[in-house]
């Protein structure tokens, strides 16, 4: 298995800088790769990114240069296997609130010792068995691995002190969407007391030397960053839509 880049700058505390996909593209991730990215979010969970999908655009990633994470549909063991077996480097998780499933989300990443997840020898993850042995395939794995946890709901940031005493977990990613949802005010992050739950979560993440994810836009990437986030993405249809915007406001005589 090949080390994982992304991996390796977040342990140093630098930041990544990704964007999340949700359409089958291996030509996308290309352009993602060529614009300068860290990475990028094959998008199981909202997208229609098939697992035929998944191992082409994790494909395209490897021979761009970026690393691939992919959000599985669930974080069901069955879920994560699908999506790690297709070769990514990584997952990140939806809806964990609590230590126990964040628990059990490490056992579905991890080969025995550090988990159960199912090994097979013929798979593009292990390099179709055909370099070195299956034990130096898993002890390779187990360390390259990285695990984002999404704390998305009212009940994640109302466990989050034991959250964070979970080993294992690389990245611990604030969902803002489906936690204004989730605490009454959907659509609307901004909102007082879901803007308070992010803030007071950061500093929590960045108090326990854990690594904080979230997205940001052009807008608010610099301020994200300055709270210690280091694992951050942008949405392709934010970035499409703003470009394709600012170039007809030029075309048109008012930019």
């Amino acid at each position: 298995m090949k080390n994982n880049r992304m991996k390796e700058k977040l342990q140093a505390g630098e930041p990544v800088f990704g964007v999340s996909v949700m359409i089958p593209s291996p030509q996308i991730v290309e352009m993602i790769a060529a614009a300068g990215f860290d990475w990028v979010l094959l998008d199981c969970e909202h997208g229609t990114l098939t697992l035929e999908s998944v191992e082409l655009m994790a494909m395209a990633a490897e021979a761009s240069g970026i690393t691939a994470i992919a959000r599985p549909m669930t974080r069901s063991a069955e879920h994560i296997l699908q999506v790690l077996d297709r070769g990514v480097m990584g997952v990140q998780v939806p809806h964990v609130n609590t230590a126990e499933e964040a628990r059990e989300v490490i056992a579905a990443v991890k080969y025995h010792p550090a988990g159960r997840r199912g090994l097979a020898a013929g798979t593009r993850a292990a390099n179709y068995d055909a370099h070195g042995t299956l034990a130096d395939y898993v002890k390779a794995a187990n360390a390259a691995t990285l695990i984002a946890i999404q704390l998305e709901d009212q009940a994640a940031i109302d466990n989050i002190d034991a959250l964070l005493q979970v080993e294992g977990i690389d990245v611990f990613f604030i969902g803002p969407s489906d936690l204004s949802q989730s605490m009454g005010h959907p659509g609307n992050p901004k909102a007082p007391a879901v803007a308070q739950a992010i803030e007071s979560s950061l500093r929590k993440m960045v108090a326990a030397g854990r690594t904080p994810g979230m997205p940001a836009t052009a807008e608010n990437v610099h301020e994200a960053v300055g709270k210690g986030v280091r694992y951050i993405y942008t949405h392709l249809p934010r970035l499409l839509s703003g470009s394709a915007k600012a170039y007809l406001a030029k075309a048109k005589g008012q930019g």
